[in-house]
């Protein structure tokens, strides 16, 4: 697996594999849209150089915020792989955390998160209601019928960091 900062070279392939995985480059988070054409990425590559993994993050005022994380052959280590290169630039970048949220159907990402040292930090209870104002495509049922209704927040501390 070679892994391959996102940079305007790339980006179009990019931007091709998040709308074949997300319908969409906009992203709803915490009811608010994030364009995932501006996000930073990093891409985990196969040896004929096709994408079998994407990690996106935001840095803003020290904190690093995963706004999607997909790996196409699962318990692989890809996702894993990739979260550890974001957990390296969040340090290298000087940020005192790092942020993920997932919905509460998602009990996929809920296990990885925890797994890998995340700790659950918030909760929004009924958030879904807001974001399908903005995304009227998020559907009602998510994975494994569960209704989607709120959004987790998991963060992890770096280096220095009181917990809470």
């Amino acid at each position: 697996m070679e892994l391959v900062n996102v940079k305007e070279d790339n980006r179009e392939l990019v931007n091709s594999f998040i709308r074949d995985h997300w319908c969409t480059t906009e992203m709803a988070l915490r009811g608010k849209l994030i364009d995932m054409t501006l996000v930073d990425g990093i891409m985990a590559l196969d040896g004929k150089r096709n994408i079998t993994g994407l990690v996106t993050y935001m840095i803003r005022n020290a904190i690093c915020e995963i706004t999607s994380l997909d790996s196409l052959e699962e318990n692989r280590g890809t996702g894993t792989t990739l979260v550890q290169e974001v957990i390296r630039i969040a340090k290298e970048q000087k940020c005192g955390k790092i942020e993920v949220i997932t919905t509460n159907d998602n009990i996929n990402a809920l296990r990885f998160y925890q797994k890998r040292g995340f700790d659950m930090a918030g909760f929004y209870y009924n958030s879904l209601e807001v974001s399908r104002k903005l995304k009227p495509e998020i559907p009602l049922i998510g994975e494994n019928g569960i209704p989607l209704k709120h959004e987790i927040l998991f963060e992890m501390l770096l280096d220095g960091q009181e917990t809470r």
